[in-house]
């Protein structure tokens, strides 16, 4: 099998890039990387504890450089942070050199898994308006993805098949 661009995976927190990820992964015999994994692999801490204790700025360079570092290769699925595609050097090799699909979800069922989940520093504090609202400035941004998935009425294996015909096919 000859080459291929990587297989990029955007979206906001909790949209399924890690889980999908993983599924196809398995399914297309190619390694995953996954951004926030691997920020936590690096700094021997959680995100939020990055967060904390070095700040939000520190951590978007972290992520920037790791990135960066991970889209080099060739032939990997990479499950984005959901603020890594905002990062205009990160989008921009994304949209020039990969092959990039955004996992769009409902919001509400968003918010209610964000919510859910306390490893999201971004989120924790935000009201349900607030959270509206920074999907909304985010959409707009990884509406610039190559392909959008609308996840809502499909299971986990409709969307890594949906997927796999998008990245075989295009």
């Amino acid at each position: 099998m000859k080459s291929k661009k990587n297989l990029v995976l955007l979206g906001m927190m909790g949209s399924g890039k890690s889980t999908i990820g993983k599924l196809l992964s398995k399914k297309l015999n190619m390694k995953l990387i996954d951004i926030d994994d691997v920020v936590e692999e690096e700094m021997n801490m959680t995100i939020t504890k990055i967060f904390l204790e070095k700040g939000e700025d520190f951590f978007r360079n972290l992520e920037e450089k790791i990135t960066l570092r991970s889209l080099i290769s060739l032939n990997k699925i990479i499950a984005l942070g959901g603020g890594g595609f905002l990062n205009e050097k990160i989008r921009d090799e994304v949209i020039k050199n990969n092959f990039s699909v955004w996992l769009d979800w409902n919001n509400i069922l968003l918010i209610n898994r964000i919510k859910k989940n306390k490893k999201r520093p971004i989120a924790t504090n935000l009201s349900h308006n607030e959270l509206i609202e920074l999907m909304k400035k985010r959409t707009k941004i990884y509406s610039k993805a190559n392909f959008r998935i609308s996840c809502d009425k499909l299971s986990r294996t409709e969307i890594v098949n949906k997927i796999i015909y998008l990245y075989e096919n295009n």
